[in-house]
């Protein structure tokens, strides 16, 4: 059995009444390693309720009984957050592979692209305290609507995407592999999310399927993402 840990900003934990890529990518393990193949860690377990301003929903849309809930995402927290968390987080809850989805919010509100870079080696370097054979997979930023207007935090978004792939470059190791997901092809923020920022259930269908086309072509685990038929409710 692999034990997989989300980790990630408000992209990643959600919203209330959301499916949310985690449940897309845990049907995609189940579908392609087999339901006893897979376990989802961490330590937390809800969305985020945007009318509350707080971690306080459980209404995932959608979700079977079996959908493991865990994950260690949060609304408003980056790399510059999960940096001095994933030790305590590997300890409480053991996994094997981190799918991880941050930087935006780090780059949008709290550190340019160098100092996020250092954030993400301080990560690497934290989670492998806690298991010196831990596989990550990092994905790049998608730059939101932001970026289309703002061309200082488009530029801090390019930059921080070449430190990323330096990092996983210089990072990488037999023991602990560390591999760079590509963009989702075709991603739309007008088409693939609510807001220009948070995704929709395309997006959620797209982010899942960066995540499982690295893990297929690189470590050989899972197999191809099956594209869904959309409709009106995702």
């Amino acid at each position: 059995m692999l034990r997989f840990m989300f980790v990630g900003d408000s992209m990643t934990i959600g919203s209330a009444g959301e499916h949310t890529w985690r449940q897309r990518m845990w049907r995609h393990l189940c579908d392609t390693l087999g339901p006893e193949g897979v376990a989802v860690v961490g330590p937390r377990t809800a969305l985020y309720d945007q009318a509350a301003g707080g971690p306080l929903s459980h209404d995932y849309a959608g979700a079977s009984p079996a959908f493991p809930r865990h994950h260690l995402a949060g609304w408003g927290e980056g790399w510059l957050h999960m940096a001095p968390t994933i030790a305590g987080a590997l300890e409480r809850d053991p996994a094997d592979v981190l799918l991880v989805s941050l930087g935006l919010i780090d780059l949008g509100f709290y550190t340019d692209a160098e100092q996020t870079a250092a954030n993400v080696r301080a990560f690497v370097a934290a989670a492998r305290t806690a298991n010196p054979r831990i596989r990550m997979i990092l994905l790049p930023v998608i730059p939101n609507v932001r970026a289309e207007t703002d061309a200082p935090f488009a530029a801090e978004v390019a930059r921080f995407n070449e430190l990323l792939a330096k990092a996983v470059a210089d990072l990488d190791t037999g023991a602990s592999p560390l591999l760079l997901a590509s963009r989702p092809p075709a991603y739309d923020i007008r088409t693939d999310t609510y807001d220009g920022t948070h995704p929709n259930a395309s997006g959620e269908h797209k982010l899942a399927a960066a995540f499982a086309a690295a893990l297929a072509q690189a470590w050989a685990i899972g197999g191809p993402y099956a594209a869904p038929v959309m409709t009106p409710t995702g």
